[in-house]
């Protein structure tokens, strides 16, 4: 179910700017871009055809605020129609400036207030496991400041102590949390029993090492660093 066709890092961009339409992206959208691209190329076992199949994986977009990428990531694999874009956040659009999972193909959760996604995705990953899929594996974006939700250390701590191997976590790092941690964001993680890689979020080889290093014995975390704006 993996898509098999690269994404042109140059036609992603375009439909970027096609949903950008002169407004200014700041790094919030464009740090995600390189972790999205590898995703849905390499990693996620999801195509256009597939997004209702129960043994699909599943990729869980908590900070929406950056939702622009991702609907141009939809539109390039072919969930979506090109031309839905044009009219992103219009009165009649699909595309609002958070996802909605009733309203576009392939997206999993509706999004809002941060802190909620990496709940979302243990109760997602419980639910998997209840039901005796061993196969599909849950992925969660989150942003490095939305660390600071309380609710996301229930949900690591939560996660560790029940071995959550069907979950991986991926925190985009570009410097925005206000406050860090000793040794980094995965130790916020690893102290609660998760497996962790930190990784150039830019290099899509290492990317891909990242995603695809967890053991399915614990809930896994990929920090992925950039620091470029774009």
């Amino acid at each position: 179910m993996t898509t098999t066709t690269a994404t042109d890092p140059a036609v992603l961009r375009a439909l970027l700017d096609r949903i950008r339409a002169g407004r200014e992206f700041g790094a919030n959208v464009y740090s995600t871009l390189d972790v999205l691209q590898v995703l849905y190329d390499r990693v996620l076992r999801i195509t256009p055809e597939t997004v209702d199949d129960p043994d699909r994986d599943r990729f869980l977009l908590s900070k929406g605020h950056a939702v622009a990428g991702y609907y141009a990531l939809l539109a390039a694999k072919g969930f979506i129609p090109t031309e839905w874009l044009d009219d992103q956040g219009g009165p009649a659009s699909r595309l609002g400036d958070h996802p909605d999972r009733l309203l576009v193909p392939g997206v999993e959760i509706g999004s809002g207030s941060l802190g909620h996604g990496l709940g979302l995705g243990v109760g997602t990953a419980l639910g998997l496991r209840a039901q005796g899929r061993v196969d599909p594996r849950v992925y969660v974006l989150l942003g490095d400041a939305e660390l600071d939700e309380g609710s996301n250390h229930e949900a690591i701590a939560y996660a560790g102590a029940t071995g959550l191997g069907n979950l991986t976590a991926i925190v985009l790092d570009n410097g925005s949390a206000s406050h860090g941690w000793p040794g980094g964001a995965a130790s916020r993680f690893t102290v609660n029993g998760w497996t962790a890689a930190t990784v150039d979020g830019r290099d899509h080889n290492a990317l891909y090492t990242g995603f695809t290093g967890h053991d399915n014995h614990r809930p896994h975390v990929v920090v992925a660093v950039v620091t470029d704006k774009e």
